[in-house]
């Protein structure tokens, strides 16, 4: 496996494991009174828009020629780590 697969299969790992804890998220959502309700659809929806720019990196780097996935791994990681903020941002109100 080379270092670009072994890139991508950590970060669809990652990946995996938090939408495994957003379905939950969106399972608490749904019984929730309604203004916090409004709070937890906020914060999902802020963390589904990080993962989206993440994913896009990620196919980025899945399909770059030669060694162009290493330039594209630094934009990769910093929309990673946007996303694991947002990711703990939400996880801080739904622990509430």
């Amino acid at each position: 496996m080379s270092k670009r697969d072994e890139y991508v299969e950590k970060m669809k790992s990652q990946l995996d494991e938090w939408n495994a804890q957003v379905a939950k998220w969106e399972a608490k959502t749904k019984d929730a009174q309604a203004g916090a309700r409004v709070e937890y659809e906020k914060q999902l929806q802020a963390f589904r828009r990080q993962r989206d720019q993440a994913l896009e990196q990620m196919r980025r780097v899945q399909g770059a020629a030669g060694d162009a996935w290493i330039d594209l791994a630094r934009g990769a990681d910093d929309a990673w780590a946007k996303m694991r903020e947002a990711f703990e941002k939400a996880r801080s109100h739904f622990q509430k």
